[in-house]
């Protein structure tokens, strides 16, 4: 009891859930709070459980329920949620006499570890946790010196010059995966909804930039990795406006590296000395939209 009063919530952190005990001698007062006051994470969970005899009132739950979110940090996941008191008055009565509480509880994982309920044998591969599936996928779209060999120092362009943009995505412990850009659009300010704007890349992977008279704008073939793709963009202005910066906005998707491209993943370009849309990979009829405009999308 010592103890209860000391630690009054007490965390088990499991491997696919939280259970959170509560001493209801909250703090530490002898004044009971009642078990109806209490609740888990924003979704305000109920308890499973009462012990009468111990005056403790128990929450079992899953590490994605009742409103936890999650952080990530190099080595760990971090599942984050609370525990609330909120006192009612009981009855008729119109007062409460406890302060209402919110108890921050975390639960740490590994990102890495190896686990497995036999033991490994030693001609198996280390494998990481199935926890890493929780793993977000890293984006990157970085500006390019003229060799692609790296990072371009500035970002100033004169007109005539060529953009080299690299899209790229750090795929870690997951199954091999193919990036895609969806879309591109350069604006004069950071909402890429706001006006003016122009399509670079549209129609899910199109780069209709290319489709306009003096233009060389092109992905790059053959890519140097399935989890990068890199295309030139000239150097332009926005007709009338005197600002000089511009912001390119794209959205970066993934598929799995072992499915074939299609008209909704895909990366094509427009050969002007054909007149024909041609795609980094796949087959040509994955491009024909590009002319249309009717390829399919997320929305």
């Amino acid at each position: 009891q010592a103890a209860a009063l000391l630690h009054p919530v007490a965390v088990q952190c499991q491997e696919a859930q939280v259970v959170v005990t509560v001493h209801r001698d909250l703090f530490g007062t002898g004044r009971l709070v009642r078990a109806a006051d209490l609740t888990l994470g924003s979704a305000a969970c109920l308890p499973v459980a009462q012990s009468a005899a111990e005056s403790t009132v128990t929450f079992v739950a899953g590490l994605h329920e009742c409103g936890s979110t999650l952080q990530m940090t190099p080595d760990s996941l971090i599942y984050k949620t609370s525990l609330s008191y909120k006192p009612t008055p009981s009855g008729n009565v119109v007062i409460v006499r406890t302060n209402a509480a919110v108890v921050p509880i975390e639960c740490h994982y590994p990102r890495k570890s190896n686990v497995s309920s036999n033991a490994i044998r030693p001609t198996w591969a280390p494998f990481h946790s199935t926890l890493s599936a929780a793993e977000k996928l890293v984006f990157s779209l970085r500006l390019m010196n003229d060799d692609w060999s790296a990072e371009r120092l500035s970002n100033g362009f004169q007109l005539g010059e060529s953009l080299h943009l690299q899209a790229e995505v750090a795929s870690g412990d997951h199954v091999p995966l193919r990036l895609f850009v969806d879309d591109c659009v350069a604006t004069l300010s950071p909402d890429r909804s706001s006006s003016p704007r122009y399509a670079l890349i549209d129609l899910s992977g199109c780069l209709v930039d290319g489709r306009s008279d003096d233009t060389t704008s092109a992905f790059i073939s053959p890519r140097p990795r399935q989890e990068t793709l890199q295309f030139m963009v000239d150097a332009f202005k926005f007709a009338g406006d005197n600002r000089h910066l511009i912001y390119i906005t794209c959205h970066l998707k993934v598929s799995p590296a072992d499915q074939a491209p299609n008209p909704l993943n895909k990366a094509c370009s427009f050969n002007k000395a054909s007149s024909l849309w041609a795609p980094v990979e796949g087959t040509g009829d994955i491009c024909s939209c590009c002319e249309t405009g009717n390829c399919p999308s997320y929305g």
